[in-house]
């Protein structure tokens, strides 16, 4: 045998035996994040818009509804965030498309917490 085919063979056997560490965890904390960061615009909105809702987020009178739609968008961040964990911590996804969605999701939340933008809802 050549040194050269060797070589190859060796390279072949290391590609063969390595592992791929999956990226699932991670993807579901970026995910999460985009996620969690629409949910208080959108909660901001919604406190903003109707006076039930805002009575209903608050959680500490000094801070106003501020309490509730942050506390309220932390926990749908983490229930997201542990429900993509549990799905995706074995697979290996394309993080790509999943970084896209997320800052899509992250554009959309400063947009829709920008007051002449929030107004016209």
């Amino acid at each position: 045998m050549s040194p050269q085919t060797a070589i190859v063979q060796e390279e072949s056997a290391a590609i063969v035996n390595s592992t791929v560490t999956p990226n699932g965890s991670g993807a579901a904390a970026i995910l999460s994040a985009g996620i969690g960061s629409f949910v208080v615009a959108l909660f901001t909105i919604v406190a903003d818009k109707s006076v039930y809702m805002e009575n209903l987020f608050v959680f500490y009178k000094p801070t106003g509804p501020l309490s509730g739609v942050t506390t309220a968008a932390i926990l749908v961040w983490l229930v997201v965030w542990v429900t993509l964990e549990w799905r995706w911590r074995k697979r290996n996804l394309a993080l790509a498309r999943i970084n896209v969605v997320t800052f899509a999701l992250l554009g959309l939340s400063l947009l829709l917490t920008f007051p002449p933008l929030a107004d016209l809802f």
